[in-house]
């Protein structure tokens, strides 16, 4: 779990449900069962007529990602590099077959594949640089399937409170039975634009962020996987690859 986003949301939470106890409002006036549904479900709902099966899934599981999914070590990315390097100018580029299991991020497992296999440095930049290009696009997509939520969300508030309000027009006849419609108007407007603006924006803009560091990690990988294929000096090929560590 990444503790700055966990944070982050317990903060936000907290903001405003502080600010409304101490405004002197009651915590259990912000529970509002109809509103939730409304809201929540509608804009799920809405994400999922929209987006493909497979993409609304990876969006999903984009989003546990940004709560404390698998973190990118550039330092640890180089070092593997450059002792890969080593080891194939001292015993040649089949004792990199050991080290394929040892990955867990599949692009790696491929380039090392093809390492192994004796491909050109060549192939290996136009075999792994189309699956890098693939990998980014399908992430920016799900980034992009969770910014639409935020979108939704507020107008499904706003559907919220028009229902609260007609049920406080319909019962203006008994005074008595008006909270429950006002409490749907509002609250439902609170969860849309608070959902929208507290969760799911800046978890998509997370994800992008996650997206593209996972790029320049795999990029660096590729490069340094297509340097050991020409047969570079280990020295050059961190030289070659510092820039990737600002």
């Amino acid at each position: 779990m990444d503790p700055m986003t966990l944070l982050g949301i317990v903060v936000a939470l907290g903001a405003v449900v502080g600010g409304h106890y101490l405004d002197g409002g009651l915590l259990e006036q912000l529970v509002n069962f109809p509103a939730a549904l409304i809201v929540f479900g509608g804009t799920f709902a809405a994400a999922a007529v929209q987006t493909p099966k497979d993409e609304f899934g990876r969006a999903m599981r984009l989003m546990g990602w940004a709560f404390g999914g698998q973190r990118y070590d550039f330092g640890f990315g180089l070092k593997q590099l450059i002792s890969w390097c080593v080891v194939v100018r001292s015993k040649g580029l089949l004792e990199l077959e050991k080290e394929i299991d040892k990955q867990d991020d599949t692009f790696i497992k491929n380039g090392l594949q093809m390492l192994v296999d004796g491909k050109s440095a060549e192939m290996i930049r136009n075999s792994l640089g189309t699956e890098l290009v693939t990998i980014e696009q399908k992430g920016l997509r799900g980034a992009k399937v969770l910014e639409s939520m935020g979108g939704y969300a507020p107008t499904l508030g706003i559907i919220g409170a028009v229902l609260g309000l007609i049920q406080v027009m319909s019962k203006l006849n008994s005074p008595e039975e008006l909270g429950s419609g006002i409490a749907l108007a509002f609250v439902a407007t609170i969860y849309g634009v608070g959902v929208a603006n507290l969760l799911l924006i800046p978890l998509a803009n997370k994800v992008k962020g996650l997206v593209l560091t996972r790029y320049n990690y795999q990029e660096m990988m590729l490069e340094g996987m297509a340097a050991i294929a020409q047969g570079q000096n280990p020295r050059v090929v961190e030289q070659r690859l510092q820039g990737y560590m600002s």
